[in-house]
Protein backbone atom coordinates (compact mmCIF):
# COMPACT_ATOMS: atom_id res chain seq x y z
CA UNK A 1 0.00 0.00 0.00
CA UNK A 2 2.49 2.54 0.80
CA UNK A 3 4.58 2.09 -2.90
CA UNK A 4 0.98 2.86 -4.23
CA UNK A 5 0.74 6.47 -5.73
CA UNK A 6 -0.94 8.70 -4.10
CA UNK A 7 -3.16 9.14 -7.03
CA UNK A 8 -5.03 5.64 -6.40
CA UNK A 9 -5.23 6.19 -2.72
CA UNK A 10 -6.64 9.50 -2.37
CA UNK A 11 -10.32 9.97 -1.83
CA UNK A 12 -11.96 12.15 -4.85
CA UNK A 13 -15.05 11.50 -4.64
CA UNK A 14 -15.50 13.13 -1.22
CA UNK A 15 -13.46 16.35 -1.97
CA UNK A 16 -14.95 18.97 0.02
CA UNK A 17 -14.02 22.48 -1.40
CA UNK A 18 -15.19 26.21 -0.47
CA UNK A 19 -13.94 29.36 -0.73
CA UNK A 20 -12.12 31.57 1.97
CA UNK A 21 -15.72 34.09 2.55
CA UNK A 22 -17.41 30.37 3.23
CA UNK A 23 -18.42 30.36 6.96
CA UNK A 24 -17.63 27.65 9.45
CA UNK A 25 -21.22 27.06 9.85
CA UNK A 26 -21.69 26.42 6.38
CA UNK A 27 -18.65 24.39 6.20
CA UNK A 28 -19.41 22.94 9.34
CA UNK A 29 -22.67 21.78 7.64
CA UNK A 30 -20.87 20.64 4.57
CA UNK A 31 -18.56 18.76 6.02
CA UNK A 32 -21.28 16.66 7.86
CA UNK A 33 -23.61 16.15 5.26
CA UNK A 34 -20.73 14.86 2.88
CA UNK A 35 -18.98 12.89 6.05
CA UNK A 36 -15.62 14.54 5.54
CA UNK A 37 -13.14 15.76 8.25
CA UNK A 38 -11.26 18.51 5.95
CA UNK A 39 -12.21 21.35 3.59
CA UNK A 40 -9.70 22.36 0.70
CA UNK A 41 -10.37 26.06 0.79
CA UNK A 42 -9.84 26.97 -2.94
CA UNK A 43 -10.03 30.64 -5.04
CA UNK A 44 -9.66 31.46 -9.09
CA UNK A 45 -9.07 26.77 -9.12
CA UNK A 46 -5.99 27.46 -6.63
CA UNK A 47 -5.85 25.91 -3.05
CA UNK A 48 -5.85 29.04 -0.63
CA UNK A 49 -6.06 26.56 2.97
CA UNK A 50 -6.97 23.53 4.48
CA UNK A 51 -9.70 23.71 7.26
CA UNK A 52 -9.94 20.50 9.62
CA UNK A 53 -12.21 19.46 11.92
CA UNK A 54 -9.19 20.38 14.47
CA UNK A 55 -9.37 23.75 13.39
CA UNK A 56 -12.87 24.15 13.94
CA UNK A 57 -12.20 23.19 17.64
CA UNK A 58 -9.23 25.07 18.67
CA UNK A 59 -9.15 28.26 16.27
CA UNK A 60 -13.11 28.50 16.69
CA UNK A 61 -14.82 26.91 19.57
CA UNK A 62 -11.50 27.16 21.57
CA UNK A 63 -11.54 30.51 20.63
CA UNK A 64 -14.82 31.72 21.09
CA UNK A 65 -15.37 32.62 18.06
CA UNK A 66 -19.25 32.99 16.05
CA UNK A 67 -19.46 29.87 13.54
CA UNK A 68 -22.18 31.97 12.26
CA UNK A 69 -20.09 35.48 11.12
CA UNK A 70 -16.56 33.39 10.76
CA UNK A 71 -14.95 32.99 7.72
CA UNK A 72 -12.62 30.20 6.49
CA UNK A 73 -9.96 32.34 5.29
CA UNK A 74 -9.71 33.71 8.75
CA UNK A 75 -9.49 30.27 10.77
CA UNK A 76 -7.94 28.39 7.74
CA UNK A 77 -4.38 27.01 7.53
CA UNK A 78 -2.95 28.95 4.89
CA UNK A 79 -1.04 27.80 2.30
CA UNK A 80 -1.03 24.18 3.64
CA UNK A 81 1.96 21.53 2.43
CA UNK A 82 0.65 19.33 -0.33
CA UNK A 83 1.51 16.02 -2.62
CA UNK A 84 1.71 15.33 -6.17
CA UNK A 85 -0.54 12.72 -7.04
CA UNK A 86 2.11 10.83 -8.42
CA UNK A 87 4.09 10.74 -5.00
CA UNK A 88 4.34 7.56 -2.91
CA UNK A 89 1.67 7.40 -0.67
CA UNK A 90 4.44 6.38 2.25
CA UNK A 91 5.42 9.93 1.02
CA UNK A 92 2.85 11.29 2.23
CA UNK A 93 2.02 9.47 5.07
CA UNK A 94 5.68 10.64 6.45
CA UNK A 95 4.66 13.85 5.48
CA UNK A 96 1.68 14.17 7.70
CA UNK A 97 3.76 12.14 10.61
CA UNK A 98 6.38 14.71 10.56
CA UNK A 99 4.71 17.34 10.33
CA UNK A 100 1.31 16.31 12.97
CA UNK A 101 -1.08 16.77 10.47
CA UNK A 102 -3.87 14.60 9.14
CA UNK A 103 -4.98 15.53 5.67
CA UNK A 104 -2.97 16.64 2.64
CA UNK A 105 -4.36 17.90 -0.18
CA UNK A 106 -3.39 16.75 -3.42
CA UNK A 107 -2.61 19.18 -6.13
CA UNK A 108 -1.60 18.60 -9.80
CA UNK A 109 0.14 22.18 -11.30
CA UNK A 110 -1.93 24.01 -8.63
CA UNK A 111 -5.39 22.96 -8.56
CA UNK A 112 -6.31 20.41 -5.85
CA UNK A 113 -7.32 16.69 -7.56
CA UNK A 114 -8.15 14.92 -4.01
CA UNK A 115 -7.03 14.79 -0.48
CA UNK A 116 -4.87 11.86 1.40
CA UNK A 117 -5.60 11.43 4.97
CA UNK A 118 -3.91 9.31 7.47
CA UNK A 119 -7.03 7.43 7.92
CA UNK A 120 -6.32 5.91 4.60
CA UNK A 121 -3.74 3.95 6.28
CA UNK A 122 -6.19 2.29 8.47
CA UNK A 123 -5.54 -1.60 8.27
CA UNK A 124 -2.80 -4.13 8.72
CA UNK A 125 -0.20 -2.38 6.52
CA UNK A 126 -0.40 0.77 9.17
CA UNK A 127 1.16 -1.44 11.39
CA UNK A 128 4.35 -2.32 9.60
CA UNK A 129 4.63 1.51 8.83
CA UNK A 130 4.33 2.25 12.60
CA UNK A 131 7.13 0.01 13.12
CA UNK A 132 9.17 0.59 10.28
CA UNK A 133 9.27 4.29 11.31
CA UNK A 134 9.87 3.41 15.44
CA UNK A 135 12.31 1.48 14.29
CA UNK A 136 14.43 4.01 11.89
CA UNK A 137 14.44 6.63 14.82
CA UNK A 138 16.46 3.83 17.11
CA UNK A 139 18.89 3.79 14.26
CA UNK A 140 19.64 7.60 13.76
Amino acid sequence: MFSQRVKNVMEQKRVLTASPQTTVFDAARQMESMRVSAVMVVAQDQLVGIFTERDAVFRVIAAGRDVQTTLLGDVMTPSPQTVDPDKSFGYALVMMHENGFRHVPVVDQGKPVGIVSSRSALDPDMEEFVSEERRRRHIK
